[in-house]
């Protein structure tokens, strides 16, 4: 199982927000780049980008911090937030990100998201946002209709590399991972599922690892930052039978 640790970029700081609120963001490191080495140095072998503002504005707002991090590294990055038009995903593709996520896109236009899938083969991934089941779109500013099984089906057959499903409720709150809508939504589509939101130690690693769903990774953020999780730990466990 590959891990993902975070850099939520606001205002060009690595913050982490409490159930997505933008008010209740803690800045932990005000140089990106360097936070990002940290990770690589740690032996991460990927690292899961945000640009926070612009999931709000509906546009890429970190660009010059999303391109340190990338000058930084050698391994590879995968962004969401504002990524809502062929334009930003060809921009950052170019860039030498390795896969975009596209979030509000793949409820707005999915067609843009299947285009994309097909001209980027293992580039695009979808990222499904839910609170309660439901899918939030806008930066989880607003609430959709649609059920994370539901949107994660209309892409079944279009090529996504993998989908990156969030519980906002547990997100930066340190209440453990949503093992049982992670492992719902694994075994409901053939696409692989990377699993966010809510992982405060070792042990929400070793559950996903063993749902036997075949959950592909998991995101990690504020169990990293504050130091409850520590790297070398957080390695073993996702690699252990």
């Amino acid at each position: 199982m590959i891990l993902f640790p975070a850099i939520d970029l606001k205002d060009g700081n690595c913050v982490r927000l409490r159930q997505g609120d933008m008010n209740q963001a803690t800045v932990f490191n005000n140089n990106p780049a360097a936070q990002a080495l940290s990770f690589q140095e740690a032996g991460f072998e990927w690292l899961h980008c945000v640009d926070l503002n612009g999931a709000f504005a509906g546009r890429s707002a970190n660009t010059p911090a999303i391109a340190a991090i990338l000058k930084a590294l050698t391994i590879p990055v995968q962004l969401g937030g504002g990524l809502r038009d062929r334009a930003g995903i060809d921009s950052w593709l170019e860039a030498g990100i390795s896969r975009v996520i596209l979030g509000t896109a793949a409820v707005r236009n999915p067609d843009l998201v299947k285009h994309a899938a097909r001209d980027y083969p293992g580039k695009i991934a979808v990222g499904i946002d839910a609170r309660d089941g439901m899918v939030a779109v806008e930066g989880w500013a607003e609430a959709s209709t649609l059920s994370a099984v539901e949107l994660a089906k209309r892409f079944e057959d279009a090529g996504v590399a993998a989908i990156i499903f969030t519980d906002i409720a547990r997100d930066g709150m340190m209440q453990g991972v949503n093992v049982e809508a992670t492992a719902h939504l694994a075994r409901a589509v053939s696409i692989p599922v990377i699993a966010s939101g809510g992982v405060n130690g070792v042990q929400d690693i070793k559950l996903l690892r063993d749902t036997g769903a075949g959950i592909h990774g998991v995101v990690i953020g504020r169990a990293l930052y504050d130091g409850r999780m520590e790297p070398r730990d957080a390695l073993a466990a996702s690699k252990a039978a």
